[in-house]
């Protein structure tokens, strides 16, 4: 990576830790914290929730017909999702075991923690539900798919890509054969180093 790459990923990195930074003074003003992996709200606030929670009845007669209509179509996705989920977890634990990368763990991507809300009636939990499974499980198969990319092809496109994942920077240049041949071995090496996961 040149110089000048280097320090742009430093910034982004620097720009990361603004983000999260101003992200948890958005908590603070909204009345919730993490502790200890939990979500804790100040006193009253789930009270408040509550009472801001739309009944089913309710909310079914204000949905537009066409959320209704498509509601099946949506949740049948379900299907192949956990098929993908249950594929994606037998791959890394065949191939990564074999090629020693470390394992990607589903706790990482996959959350569930906004079915708790109060302010949720159990359409909108279990809406959430889904997409906290369906958008997770995706991120999930792409930091495996990341990671076996990095393995045998760490070599940047000649297009640009739109929304590279967090490996691709540390990729090799396309076209750069020699760096190819030379650094793909250390590629893998770092790969197999670093995020430790249990094996």
């Amino acid at each position: 990576m040149t110089q000048r790459l280097h320090q742009l990923v430093e910034q982004i990195v620097g720009l990361q830790a603004d983000l999260d930074r101003e992200i948890e003074k958005r908590r603070k003003n909204l009345g919730w914290s993490l502790k200890a992996g939990l979500i804790e709200f100040e006193h009253g606030i789930a009270i408040e929730h509550r009472q801001l929670r739309l009944g089913v009845g309710k909310f079914l007669a204000g949905a537009p017909l066409v959320n209704i209509l498509v509601a099946p179509v949506i949740y049948s996705l379900i299907i192949p999702l956990l098929v993908m989920d249950g594929w994606m977890s037998l791959y890394q634990a065949i191939c990564f075991r074999a090629y020693r990368i470390p394992r990607v763990r589903r706790a990482d991507f996959i959350m569930f923690d906004r079915g708790g809300l109060g302010y949720l009636n159990w359409i909108e939990a279990l809406n959430c539900l889904y997409c906290s499974y369906a958008n997770g499980l995706i991120a999930y198969v792409r930091e495996i798919a990341s990671r076996t990319e990095q393995y045998w092809c760490p070599i940047k496109h000649a297009l640009r890509v739109s929304d590279p994942h967090r490996r691709y920077q540390a990729f090799l240049e396309y076209g750069d054969a020699e760096g190819y041949r030379e650094r793909l071995e250390a590629l893998r090496e770092q790969l197999r180093k670093a995020d430790e996961a249990p094996q």
